[in-house]
């Protein structure tokens, strides 16, 4: 015990007493001397793992117990899962979504749709993209029974369930928007939905919705309305938050005509890559090959390069989830996401958002 008293002691100084005098002040020496000690007992001996915390659970392997199609158009399936092992399923809130590895090795984001207070099972709800990168005909394909890995649950769309809402959703965006309104509805919240899509026969979860009070639901088609502008989209705004998931268009309608409403929150999620602002023309090198690539100033690295590599990893597009994160070997980046530490971005960036401040990157790829 000694010998650890004495290197807790190594290059403190105790000050000075409040007269002004050179002797170390008694009250503080007194006390740190007692403080030393006590620390000493609390660490002689041997380490005894039985008193750690439990490792943090980040993955859950989930089973697919049922799938159902929800639309007309047969475009969107609901899947349901269950924990592979039978335990009960981390818990979430309404806003939080999975990371899914799929059988390719992509990993993909989907939003939680069901009941939160069932830990028995996951629901979500995936538009079927020929084109949207191989996520969803992936998810699509999977049968009863077939069994992922995936990470979370995890929050970027937090729902706060006081006050005043009104919750804006595009399509597929209502997946992250109906566990919010249900649980409006539960606490008695003052709400409204908005609701938009290409038309009825596109739209999830009409057939509960139209259950709902009538005078809190708006449900617009492109097809019959024409596509909204951003103040009809606000139009039932009174004050309070708003919540906003769907297609980058959508939400930049939002954004723009939000200052002129009373409301003082606004909430929004994308479901794809975000337009690129203020970009400017530069080049990528991707040293495995020498290959230099010029991204358009109207365009990502991520989509750049998947032109010349459709392989590359990436989920979100959005600078979230960091699958995009690659190394840096020389070059300057521009850095528009706020998930890498500063020492990270010494050395990485995220091609989904961050561009070049200026000169070539050469990246480890």
């Amino acid at each position: 015990m000694t010998r650890s008293v004495e290197t807790f002691r190594v290059g403190r100084v105790i000050p000075g007493d409040l007269y002004g005098r050179a002797a170390s002040d008694q009250t503080v020496s007194i006390v740190t001397d007692a403080l030393d000690k006590w620390f000493a007992l609390l660490d002689d001996g041997p380490y005894s793992g039985e008193y750690a915390a439990p490792e943090l659970v980040r993955t859950v392997s989930l089973t697919l117990d049922r799938r159902e199609i929800l639309c007309v158009d047969q475009c969107v399936v609901q899947l349901t899962f269950r924990s592979s092992d039978g335990s009960p399923l981390p818990a979430w809130a309404p806003g939080m979504h999975l990371d899914f590895y799929l059988p390719s090795g992509r990993s993909r984001q989907y939003s939680l749709c069901g009941d939160p207070g069932d830990l028995s099972n996951y629901t979500v709800a995936v538009r079927y993209i020929p084109d949207g990168g191989g996520g969803s005909p992936e998810m699509h394909a999977l049968e009863e029974g077939a069994e992922l890995v995936v990470r979370g649950p995890r929050n970027g769309f937090p729902f706060v369930p006081t006050g005043q809402a009104v919750f804006v959703a595009g399509g597929i965006g209502i997946t992250a928007i109906i566990p919010m309104v249900r649980a409006a509805r539960e606490v008695g919240m003052d709400w409204h939905l908005v609701y938009c899509g290409r038309s009825r026969e596109s739209m999830p979860f009409l057939d509960e919705i139209a259950m709902w009070d009538s005078d809190r639901v708006t449900v617009r088609t492109d097809d019959v309305e024409g596509v909204p502008s951003g103040p009809t989209l606000l139009e039932p705004v009174v004050g309070g938050a708003v919540y906003c998931c769907g297609p980058p268009p959508m939400i930049e309608c939002v954004r723009t005509a939000f200052d002129a409403f009373p409301a003082t929150h606004l909430y929004f999620e994308r479901f794809s890559a975000p337009p690129v602002r203020g970009g400017v023309e530069f080049e990528v090198q991707l040293v495995n090959s020498g290959t230099v690539v010029t991204v358009p100033a109207d365009k990502t690295v991520l989509e750049t390069i998947r032109e010349i590599r459709p392989d590359v990893s990436y989920s979100c597009q959005q600078g979230f989830c960091g699958t995009c994160r690659v190394r840096v070997l020389s070059g300057r980046p521009e850095h528009r996401e706020h998930r890498l530490t500063s020492d990270e971005q010494e050395q990485e960036m995220l091609i989904c958002v961050s561009r070049s401040s200026g000169d070539r990157i050469v990246l480890d790829l």
